[in-house]
């Protein structure tokens, strides 16, 4: 028996409880797992077995790549595309303590990203009082 999708997203929510307690909502056809507001993970292709995404930045996407993970790519006007995704390790979705250290790595990277980033200098001429 195949777990519903609903389902699915309940059993992810409960692997990532290590970044904090998380809710699945229904997005663009699947799902966005997240805590606290930050988006930590997707699930997608829902039809043909879901798959759990987590986020991804610059610094963490090796570690991805190193433990085999497969970066978030999909098709958009006949071109690939990816987002900052990769698949969680299959050996971490067999519990929440395997999934501990993935689910922090996540979270860090959403933590991140809701950082303000630093303003550029402004190339407008300020005014000198002369005016």
């Amino acid at each position: 028996m195949t777990a519903r999708p609903d389902e699915f997203a309940q059993y992810c929510c409960e692997l990532l409880a290590a970044a904090g307690p998380c809710t699945a909502r229904h997005m663009f056809g699947g799902y966005g797992i997240s805590t606290d507001g930050l988006t930590l993970g997707l699930l997608a292709d829902l039809g043909q077995g879901a798959t759990l995404w987590l986020k991804a930045g610059p610094d963490t996407r090796a570690v991805f790549e190193a433990a085999g993970c497969q970066r978030f790519t999909y098709q958009a006007k006949g071109k690939t595309r990816s987002l900052g995704y990769y698949s969680a390790p299959d050996e971490a979705m067999e519990s929440a303590r395997d999934m501990a250290p993935w689910a922090r790595l996540a979270l860090e990277v959403a933590l991140a990203a809701r950082q303000p980033k630093k303003a550029k200098p402004s190339k407008k001429k300020q005014p000198t009082g002369d005016d």
